[in-house]
């Protein structure tokens, strides 16, 4: 065979690299069975691999364990060509889980089915001269079959206990029991998660919220700034990993220090200036952050609003559409969930409760989404450190629920509550009280001020 009739130009590494993939992955041997051929690799070590896994997968439909292997070697009675297949497959099972095997399998079948292609072009040749013309298609169109996916799909009768036991979603938690709870677990590879809220309500300081609770569980997180600089996130991070305020985090440098090296996870911040960056930006970027073995667990764009759109649009709603499909799109082409936010419309500055009529320009932003859920701060709600989030959308449960929660942007602290705990009645008493809350509140700061200031005197 000349070189470029078997894999011989690929190199050695490569060929032990398919016999790893042949040996590791079902529905790539399922896929390559009929257009692969052992005279197509170098060693005789190799080609006697390659034929025994394909003659086991033929029959038995799954491939060999190595058990199996090891009996079919022992069986060798040619003592030199028995160590160079033992040498041979430890050789590929060194590879069982490099990082490049899904190119390998790639460039394998493309050649396979290029082979195969050629070989039938040759066979027509024959038939051409007889104007067996029937024959020449039947054989060039089993050329183009071959190779292809086997998988037909989901075959829904008969696949109840594959159902049952695939069909958990590998989550990252929020942090918030109650939303993790109705989420199913959090959100997963994928998954598009949206905060929804007006202008100075608390969308960064949310979306850094979740961003922090990744870290602290050991995970890598990629934050995408389109608003704040990059140090300036930096700072509020600190802040909430420590409670201590922004401005007063000069004066405990040390603290802030040891809890930063308490933390296993890994966070990358990086700022991109109002509408300069697009989704294939931070698809880039993320294709960066792959190559140097950084590859986030999850994704924070804050926010998607602001991000720039690709494509002639007439109507800022479309563009908000189109960023918000894309957007979607590269969280199942990196197969990581991403958590950005979108404006409410002005109008939702004094509403209790935050609906989906409130998502400024675009509702596609709504139906893109997998999970929505709105805030919602009244000024009273500010000074009393409470607000409500309400679930617009939920695609793994129940959605229309509010619940009360204690937001301090003050320490960057917030939590969410079950309006049946004690904590989420006392929270949503508070908002039921607030005039009388707002009223103490304003008597107590009076009051302070006297206290501190004696040139007070006379002024009640």
């Amino acid at each position: 065979m000349a070189n470029n009739e078997n894999l011989t130009h690929f190199g050695p590494t490569f060929q032990s690299k398919v016999i790893s993939s042949l040996l590791s992955d079902n529905q790539f041997i399922g896929q390559i069975s009929d257009i692969i051929d052992s005279n197509y690799f170098e060693s005789d070590s190799n080609k006697f691999l390659v034929k025994n896994i394909m003659e086991y997968f033929i029959e038995y439909k799954n491939v060999p364990t190595l058990e199996v292997l090891k009996i079919k070697t022992d069986e060798i009675q040619n003592d030199v060509l028995k160590v160079a297949v033992v040498e041979s497959l430890k050789e590929a099972w060194r590879y069982i889980e490099a990082t490049d095997l899904q190119f390998v399998k790639e460039k394998v079948i493309d050649f396979c089915k290029n082979q195969t292609l050629k070989n039938a072009i040759i066979e027509s040749v024959t038939l051409l001269e007889n104007k067996d013309y029937d024959s020449i298609k039947k054989i060039i169109d089993d050329a183009l079959r071959a190779g292809q996916d086997r998988s037909l799909g989901h075959e829904y009768l008969i696949s109840l206990e594959e159902r049952l036991t695939n069909s958990s979603r590998d989550t990252i938690k929020t942090g918030w029991d109650t939303i993790d709870e109705i989420m199913d677990g959090g959100l997963a590879g994928g998954e598009l998660g949206v905060v929804v809220a007006p202008a100075g309500i608390g969308k960064s300081w949310t979306l850094q919220a979740l961003g922090a609770n990744c870290v602290r569980k050991g995970m890598n997180v990629a934050h995408y700034t389109l608003e704040l600089n990059s140090q300036y996130v930096g700072l509020r991070y600190d802040t909430i990993f420590t409670g201590i305020p922004t401005g007063n985090l000069k004066f405990y440098q040390d603290d802030v220090e040891k809890k930063l090296q308490s933390l296993d996870g890994y966070l990358l911040i990086k700022y991109y200036p109002t509408r300069t960056a697009s989704v294939q930006t931070l698809s880039a970027h993320l294709k960066q952050m792959e190559l140097q073995d950084k590859m986030p667990d999850m994704v924070i764009v804050d926010y998607a609003d602001i991000l720039k759109p690709i494509g002639n649009f007439t109507e800022r709603r479309h563009q908000l559409g189109n960023i918000y499909e894309d957007l979607r799109g590269m969280a199942g082409e990196f197969d990581v969930p991403i958590w950005t936010a979108s404006q409410a419309n002005r109008s939702a500055l004094e509403e209790d409760v935050i609906d989906a009529s409130k998502v400024a320009e675009d509702y596609s932003k709504v139906m893109t989404a997998d999970f929505v859920m709105s805030m919602s701060r009244k000024v009273e709600d500010k000074i009393a450190n409470t607000g409500r989030f309400h679930v617009i959308k939920n695609r793994f449960g129940v959605d229309g629920i509010t619940f009360p929660a204690t937001i301090n942007t003050n320490t960057g602290h917030i939590q969410i509550f079950d309006k049946q705990t004690q904590q989420g009645k006392d929270v949503q008493g508070k908002m039921n009280n607030h005039d009388e809350f707002l009223r103490k509140t304003l008597g107590q700061k009076y009051k302070d001020y006297k206290t501190n200031n004696n040139d007070m005197k006379g002024f009640d």
